[in-house]
């Protein structure tokens, strides 16, 4: 009875397993089915698709390196910190992931809005309804997602190791760079590549924050979002499937490094 029982379940488990993958590939399959070939690849190679995906591209490589570069020491230091602030602290961080995009670029507008905004206004610096807009709604987007999963990966390391490296002779900074990092390794590829794939998909925070002026914000979410506005399907189906390669590219990806292990 037990060995019958375990069969029926693992047997609707794995048709719910099918029923979701299936119910995935049928919203590609419907969507891509009513789309002409011929437009879709003459789109695919036209100025007012390379714009968008080259901005994008562009924008998206940019905050990832800035806020993978501020993660790495903030998620190390709340790795191996167990006070009570450091607890306050990783709460505060962990707010805009909760946070709706939409919700935090409106933060971000009225700041750089405000007197904040008009500061840097007077020192050439404009960041509402600009490119660097773009990098910074993108950039607070991700930074506490990429705090997260490098904590993640730290965590996973005993501090043992650093101890006995430093018994050896390295100093702190040397056991972090030759014994903790390298150790993290697939945990921090596996990080830019989500982090950078978020990035890629931003909308709420940067429409909010940058507009969605063509030349100059447009990211490839955005022209989704514009292409439906104008009923131009064709062009809305060209940038998905763009996202959608940048998806499948990316869990190809930290498949690879991380060998199944996720940390999320």
């Amino acid at each position: 009875m037990k060995s019958g029982n375990r069969l029926k379940q693992l047997s609707l488990s794995k048709g719910l397993l099918y029923f979701v993958a299936l119910y995935y590939c049928l919203l590609v399959v419907n969507a891509y089915i009513f789309c002409k070939p011929c437009n879709f690849f003459e789109l695919l190679f036209s100025s007012e698709v390379l714009k968008p995906l080259r901005l994008s591209l562009i924008s998206s490589s940019i905050a990832s390196l800035l806020s993978i570069s501020i993660a790495i020491p903030c998620a190390y230091s709340l790795s191996r910190n167990r006070s009570k602030f450091s607890i306050f602290i990783d709460t505060i961080i962990d707010i805009p992931i909760f946070l709706s995009p939409v919700a935090l670029g409106s933060l971000l507008l009225i700041f750089f809005s405000g007197s904040s905004g008009l500061l840097l206004k007077k020192v050439g610096i404009d960041v509402a309804f600009s490119f660097l807009g773009v990098i910074v709604a993108q950039f607070s987007i991700v930074t506490s997602i990429a705090i997260r999963l490098l904590k993640s990966a730290f965590d996973s390391v005993d501090p043992f190791y650093e101890k006995m490296a430093r018994i050896l002779g390295c100093t702190r900074s040397q056991a972090f760079f030759k014994v903790t990092l390298p150790m993290v390794q697939n945990g921090l590829i596996s990080s830019i590549v989500i982090v950078w794939a978020r990035c890629i998909g931003e909308f709420g925070a940067t429409i909010m924050l940058a507009g969605a002026m063509p030349g100059l914000t447009e990211t490839i979410p955005i022209s989704i979002f514009l292409s439906f506005a104008s009923a131009d399907v064709d062009r809305a189906l060209i940038f998905t499937g763009v996202l959608l390669m940048v998806s499948v590219a990316s869990l190809l990806t930290i498949k690879y490094f991380s060998r199944r292990s996720y940390f999320l």
